[in-house]
């Protein structure tokens, strides 16, 4: 890619038209992005070069052009049990008190949200994670449970969905216990077997959206995406997170990511070697503490 064909001018806007769109704030010095993964849009399209592009998607009322740029600008990279300790909060910390919770008749279904889930990694280690609860809990079943997963993406999302890996991705993070009990082998790779696919709900959600449309959540992960924003919308996402958790929520996020300056409606919680989030309520519940 010639770097003729991205002028500053042009960098700034397809910067701006990015951040306005899904919040990811790109530095002078990520320039190349832009020529890398924008490139191939210029030769689809037939735009000349990028401020061509950008007034492109600046006018098309279909909104697909800038899905296509997001789409590309993304980071889709994710592996089985992440950091896995916050699935081991998930089992050993939060399921339990929400188990005793559903016994007593106390509450609706559990519901948590994989945000930017990317291919689908992510909420199918909850959903194993569930699945391997529910087999050693007396009185809790799968269908107690409602996961929601979402990104950005419609690419990946289908992808997700599908639910089918080559054997590359499965050697990333998955136990070969969990890979043998869950998925189906097929010519290609693995398939997710269809009692946790079944757990899992998909969308295509973009984070700038208002959260709402999803109902609430009593634990969200939202991993490895905020990291792209700017401070501002860092702390909106982190504060209507919080308005969207049910009393005594929990958020996990990356682990090189923390709350600590963006977020007063949190307070940082450690177990088997990492930092999870649990809301901040008043004694009569109902509204978090503010920043």
């Amino acid at each position: 890619m010639s770097c003729e064909l991205l002028s500053m001018n042009d960098f700034r806007l397809l910067r701006d038209l990015i951040e306005r769109s899904c919040g990811i704030a790109l530095g002078t010095g990520k320039a190349y992005l832009i020529e890398t993964r924008l490139g191939g849009l210029l030769q689809e399209t037939g735009c000349p070069d990028f401020g061509a592009l950008y007034r492109l998607a600046s006018v098309d009322s279909s909104a697909a052009l800038r899905t296509r740029i997001i789409d590309a600008i993304t980071t889709h990279e994710t592996l089985w049990f992440r950091d896995s300790h916050p699935f081991a909060i998930l089992s050993d910390q939060i399921l339990p008190k929400l188990a005793d919770e559903l016994r007593r008749g106390r509450r609706a279904p559990v519901r948590i949200w994989s945000a930017a889930c990317s291919t689908g990694q992510e909420p199918y280690s909850i959903a194993m994670t569930v699945q391997e609860f529910c087999r050693k809990t007396h009185g809790i079943r799968p269908e107690d449970f409602e996961i929601v997963a979402s990104d950005v993406s419609p690419a990946v999302v289908a992808t997700a969905e599908a639910g089918d890996y080559d054997v590359l991705s499965m050697t990333r993070g998955l136990p070969a216990e969990l890979r043998d009990r869950y998925f189906l082998a097929t010519p290609m790779g693995w398939r997710v077997r269809d009692e946790i696919r079944r757990l899992v709900k998909f969308r295509q959600f973009n984070l700038q959206s208002p959260l709402t449309a999803l109902g609430h959540f009593d634990v969200v992960y939202c991993r490895y995406v905020a990291i792209y924003f700017a401070d501002t919308v860092k702390a909106n996402l982190y504060r209507r997170l919080a308005e969207l958790l049910a009393p005594r929520g929990h958020l996990f996020v990356s682990a090189v990511e923390s709350l600590y300056g963006f977020c007063g409606a949190f307070e940082a919680r450690t177990y088997a070697g990492g930092t999870y989030y649990a809301t901040r309520w008043t004694e009569q519940g109902g509204t978090p503490w503010e920043k």
